[in-house]
């Protein structure tokens, strides 16, 4: 027996009764997580103080923004109705869609004697495109939802769309009068074909999906439908930040690049 504890290091012998018998002291309290200072780009810099417009209402399109460091974003969806015929291509349908709002609230915005004329206008669409090529937009019922989900994870991969649109007023009344930057995202995403009609019963009671493209959130509880997906993961949230970021820096070279012409014409004349 001495031999035994003699070949068992003091460092990594058990405690004793006494030791272990010693109630455990709280864990210190965790210091709080600081937030990540904000992008110091000259594209977000040149925006800091001015009005910029998010033309849309959803609130994942803001907080993704605001990621990227635009937080006092004001929030002005069109209430245009968008009424583009689903025969057109998902391509067109969600170009055609977000460039009619951001240039609806171009229009109502640009002569606003109160807080003057946007700095910048962003405005985005979404649309969830099935294997069969079914533009699938928001359900509108419970029995819908379930239809819908079920259908997506029935007939394989499909697509998500989203079309981005920045617009940025011009300093010369030169038609049209603003610069304009627009892309589309493609990302492909699969359910997981295990996923069971109960366990898409439960997520669509959870009302997480019923007002999304396709009926899910893939950012929430909607991740437990999900496999994979190949392309932009924030393009499936609403808003892919890599695309909106260029066409911002597209849109502020425009228009400075359009002031500083203007400027030498100036001084030509």
């Amino acid at each position: 027996m001495s031999d035994l504890k003699q070949a068992i290091p003091s460092d990594e012998a058990p405690p004793s009764y006494e030791v272990a018998a010693k109630p455990i002291s709280a864990p210190a309290k965790p210091l709080p997580l600081r937030a990540p200072l904000p992008l110091d780009l000259p594209v977000l810099n040149a925006l800091r103080g001015k009005r910029v417009i998010l033309a849309s209402a959803s609130p994942r399109r803001k907080q993704l923004l605001a990621q990227i460091g635009l937080t006092n974003l004001e929030v002005i969806p069109s209430t245009v109705p968008e009424a583009f015929p689903k025969s057109l291509s998902p391509f067109e349908y969600v170009l055609q869609t977000a460039t009619q709002k951001a240039t609806t609230i171009y229009a109502t915005e640009l002569n606003n004697t109160k807080l003057g004329e946007p700095a910048l206008i962003i405005a985005a669409d979404t649309v969830v495109v099935s294997l069969l090529g079914q533009i699938l937009e928001k359900p509108r019922s419970e029995t819908q939802h379930i239809a819908m989900l079920k259908s997506l994870r029935d007939t394989g991969a499909h697509k998500v769309f989203t079309a981005v649109v920045v617009m940025a007023p011009l300093e010369s009344a030169q038609d049209p009068g603003y610069a304009l930057q627009t892309s589309v995202e493609e990302t492909t995403v699969r359910f997981d074909k295990e996923v069971t009609d109960d366990m898409i019963v439960a997520y669509v009671k959870t009302r997480e999906g019923a007002d999304k493209a396709g009926g899910y959130g893939i950012q929430g509880i909607g991740a437990i439908l999900v496999e994979k997906i190949e392309g932009s993961f924030d393009n499936v949230v609403g808003l892919p930040l890599r695309v909106t970021l260029r066409l911002i820096e597209k849109v502020l070279d425009e228009a400075i690049d359009e002031e500083f012409t203007a400027f030498e014409d100036e001084e030509e004349a």
